[in-house]
């Protein structure tokens, strides 16, 4: 490589580090301007800190976990200390949604890791080599897309166990070929820019092309699918085990909180109410932050 090729890839990586700042300033001034991302962002953030940080306020053995039958059924606002009320074995409703919250949000989040890695690798290379290797990988994919993921999530949670760690995987695996289509997509839309030529000309390889120069300039769209297959983990959890595949007793979380509240529905109400408030303003929150992510990055609307 000649010192003038050396000189001008330089200068083409400053301007397009320069160029990607102004992105970023561009679509964080946009997203500010919209009220209702800002709201998920918001709230997804306080309760995120709220799950963190439960162990300053509760202890989750004694509040979470163990039973004290003298205190069972006890509404919203009966007891002191227990200000959404207490389940059929005593136990401290907030405390439980608190906790089971920490375990439903850490799913969502560890499974769109695991999803966004596999179909980042999947996507980026299918994309990248193009040819055969794209055929064999997407028509792999698409076997794979003709099946839901909520009945992949249980096939592959029936076959390896209960786990938190094969639920993570279950989940990731099943939003792994929807989230290779869309890295591909991206990756297709750079892929013949000057700046990838130029490192081609150089001599520099093909991982760190895919990597260092594809991917983090194509993560807008990822980004906005990322918040949504996080809203969607955290629905895919609660319905596993809300039906007995996912987290079970005593551990908390809100689908088996749910579960367990389904036969007091008549006169316990309550028990329902505060974990299925609970995935809807995580749901929702996600929604609102990937609907105004989206509108941001959207090169078409101006300021």
């Amino acid at each position: 490589m000649t010192a003038a090729n050396a000189q001008k890839i330089s200068v083409e990586n400053r301007l397009r580090q320069y160029k990607k700042k102004s992105q970023m300033r561009t679509i964080w001034n946009r997203l500010k301007k919209n009220r209702l991302a800002i709201f998920g962002l918001a709230l997804f953030l306080v309760m995120l800190a709220v799950v963190s940080t439960a162990d300053i306020y509760y202890n989750y053995e004694q509040d979470a976990i163990a039973q004290h039958l003298s205190l069972r059924f006890k509404g919203p606002g009966q007891t002191a200390g227990h200000p959404l009320g207490t389940d059929q074995y005593g136990r401290d409703v907030l405390a439980r949604v608190i906790y089971g919250g920490r375990i439903s949000m850490f799913v969502g989040l560890a499974t769109i890791c695991v999803s966004l890695s596999l179909g980042s690798l999947i996507g980026a290379t299918a994309a990248y080599y193009g040819g055969k290797v794209d055929n064999i990988l997407m028509r792999i994919m698409d076997v794979f897309l003709a099946i839901p993921n909520i009945l992949m999530a249980i096939t592959l949670v029936a076959a390896f166990g209960t786990s938190l760690l094969n639920l993570i995987l279950a989940m990731g695996l099943a939003g792994t070929p929807k989230m290779s289509r869309i890295v591909r997509s991206s990756v297709l839309s750079i892929i013949g820019t000057d700046y990838i030529e130029a490192a081609r000309a150089c001599g520099t390889g093909d991982m760190r092309i895919i990597f260092r120069h594809i991917l983090p300039n194509a993560m807008g769209p990822i980004l906005v699918q990322a918040t949504q297959t996080v809203a969607r983990s955290v629905i895919t959890v609660s319905s596993l085990s809300f039906i007995g595949l996912g987290i079970s007793e005593p551990t908390p979380e809100w689908g088996a909180m749910l579960s367990a509240a389904k036969s007091q529905l008549r006169y316990h109400p309550y028990l329902a109410v505060s974990p299925g408030i609970a995935i809807v303003m995580v749901v929702v929150s996600l929604t609102l932050l990937g609907d105004g992510l989206r509108d941001a990055m959207d090169p078409r609307l101006k300021n």
